[in-house]
């Protein structure tokens, strides 16, 4: 640490406990920055693309994840260095923003991070490179406009926004279904959105999972499906045009707020009391029958007693249904919330074309599926696989193809994938540089030849040689001035990604190379850090 010294040469401290911090300055400080956001980028690189390889991490408690989606790597991670953690937020705010191209933008921060270091090394002050990139990152994102095309597609015609969810989908494990997932993921997408607002509002579709059958099992349901059954054996299992009463108050007699407690000396009090309590439920269920309800879902449980007056009642019963679920539900059929029992009326019952229980497999397990609801406004992505880790993972690539899909409803211009779009600006970029006199210019080459490490790494993972492929596809690109020319990972035979079908959401393209650009300015204007020691 740095000592200072008063006028008659005697030490003095600045720093708090300085013995006790590391302080890295100047140009090794950078490097340690760089070399740390560096080897993040190294752990994702492999998981790039159709052909990418997946991570397994293992929690503290045992718990098992295989992923493939860079943000979720990433936070499982839990990774220690200051650095690094940008990284890990860097791929988040990707995830949040956009949804997918989360290991694509730590890459390319990587590759920017890299040649950052080769233009240190030459001695060109960090401001001047960060300015570079800025001046590149704008070229950049203007060319993408400039080769984006626009989707049309309609209620009816949803093949465009399908391709583009495939192309999401088809870096994950379940890319052999790709195509019945997109079609579930878009036809999900479609029934919620607001096609003339342009906005799609995710928390109405629910993606439940079931361990058990295969993944080809997986459905659509418009509607709602809650893991609950009939809170009674006997109960009908299906109930048609259902008018649904949903209660979030008990079903059990009113309990005084005061302490209190009842002196029973006789056996008639017993008797009166058990009379009054039969009371309380014979009116309760009176009541929901009064206004014509023929289910009942309850937030709350109820006693065996009242479970066998409903039975007797022929009043079907579902308790313990979650808050999210119970509002899920009551968007679905149109009813409303009942917080009491004394507000209950026919206008606030929701309804449903088909109520029914469904049961799996050799197990126990049950569901209830509310289908063909008043506004199908809510629907339920169901998921099968053979284990936990599988319809963990399906989830995430659901999630990530639900989310392409809103993108392209709200901006609906496309670029293509396989590295086309990196090359095509990494060109532009090149072609640009010239333009600039100083030493940004040096900058601006660097940018470009960091762009080409996305296509490179796709190469790479997908057993090519890199540098021959990449050498091959740029020359084509030039030759022809086609900005649809990428990488062949899947060996289809052709270099065009138009035929291939491979998409890209032209807004997801831009927030990756703004959003890398920024972190690693951020990055390379830190020349201090100060941190507390090991020991």
């Amino acid at each position: 640490m740095a000592l200072a010294f008063d006028e008659f040469g005697r030490p003095f401290i600045i720093l708090r406990e300085q013995e006790q911090k590391n302080r890295l300055r100047g140009l090794d400080a950078q490097k340690a920055n760089i070399s740390a956001g560096k080897s993040v980028a190294r752990i994702l690189k492999t998981s790039l693309g159709p052909k990418g390889m997946d991570k397994m991490l293992q929690s503290p408690d045992g718990d098992v994840a295989i992923s493939n989606d860079g943000a979720t790597i990433l936070e499982l991670m839990d990774v220690n260095n200051q650095i690094a953690k940008l990284m890990v937020e860097l791929s988040q705010s990707q995830d949040y923003e956009i949804g997918d191209g989360t290991t694509g933008v730590v890459v390319m921060a990587g590759a920017l991070l890299e040649q950052a270091e080769r233009l240190l090394e030459r001695g060109i002050h960090p401001i001047r490179i960060a300015e570079g990139y800025e001046m590149a990152s704008r070229i950049a994102v203007e060319h993408l406009e400039c080769i984006a095309h626009k989707f049309e597609f309609g209620v009816t015609n949803i093949e465009p926004l399908v391709q583009t969810c495939m192309t999401t989908l088809s870096s994950k494990i379940v890319n052999r279904c790709k195509r019945d997932l997109a079609e579930i993921a878009v036809k999900a997408v479609v029934a919620v959105a607001d096609l003339e607002r342009k906005d799609v509002h995710l928390d109405l579709i629910k993606v439940e999972g079931k361990v058990g059958g295969k993944l080809e099992d997986t459905e659509l349901i418009y509607g709602i499906l809650i893991d609950k059954d009939m809170s009674h054996p006997q109960m009908p299992k299906q109930i048609e045009d259902a008018k649904i009463a949903i209660l979030t108050c008990p079903f059990e007699p009113p309990k005084p707020k005061t302490k209190h407690k009842v002196d029973i000396d006789t056996v008639e009090k017993f008797q009166t009391l058990r009379l009054q309590e039969n009371k309380y439920f014979d009116d309760m269920v009176q009541k929901c029958k009064d206004v014509g309800a023929t289910l009942v879902i309850c937030q709350w449980g109820f006693d065996d007693e009242a479970n066998h007056l409903l039975m007797h009642r022929n009043l079907p019963a579902v308790r313990w249904v979650g808050g999210v679920e119970l509002e899920l539900i009551a968007i679905a059929t149109g009813g409303r919330i009942v917080p009491r029992f004394q507000e209950l009326t026919p206008n606030k019952l929701g309804k449903a074309g088909l109520v029914r229980e469904k049961s799996f497999g050799t197990t126990k397990d049950r569901m209830l599926y509310i289908e063909h609801c008043a506004n199908s406004r809510a629907v339920t992505i169901f998921i099968r696989g053979g284990n936990k880790m599988m319809i963990e993972e399906t989830k995430r690539s659901i999630h990530d193809a639900l989310c392409v899909a809103r993108n392209l409803i709200r901006n609906n211009s496309i670029v293509y994938g396989g590295g086309s779009a990196e090359i095509s600006c990494s060109i532009a970029v090149e072609a640009a540089a010239d333009r600039y006199p100083g030493v940004e210019q040096y900058a601006v080459r660097a940018f470009a030849d960091a762009l080409d490490s996305v296509p490179m790494a796709l190469a790479e993972n997908s057993g090519l040689q890199p540098i021959e492929t990449l050498s091959v596809v740029k020359s084509l690109q030039l030759k022809e001035n086609n900005p649809h020319f990428g990488i062949d990972c899947n060996d289809v035979g052709t270099n065009d990604m138009r035929e291939q079908n491979v998409f890209e959401t032209l807004i997801g393209k831009q927030q990756q190379i703004l959003l890398a650009t920024q972190v690693v300015k951020m990055i390379l204007k830190i020349d201090d850090v100060i941190s507390p020691s090991d020991f």
